[in-house]
């Protein structure tokens, strides 16, 4: 799936909020927890774009992760 630049600019944006969660598993400043809410935003939009692009890899995923966890 190819992003537009404006989608992608954001993506650069946000990537160090979710580097900090990811790693410390806090957020240091007060903004990033606005940037964070941002980025699940961003997240969930690119995935319902994505489901709509691709409904069967989607249902596959979800295939492959329930049998990983059984």
């Amino acid at each position: 799936m190819k992003l537009d630049s404006a989608t992608f600019r954001q993506l650069r944006r946000l990537a160090p909020v979710l580097d900090d969660v990811l790693n410390a598993n806090e957020i240091e400043y007060a903004d990033q927890a606005v940037n964070l809410a941002a980025l699940a935003t961003l997240c969930a939009e690119l995935f319902d774009a994505y489901q709509c692009l691709h409904p069967q890899a989607i249902e596959q995923a979800r295939l492959d992760t329930s049998l990983e966890s059984s």
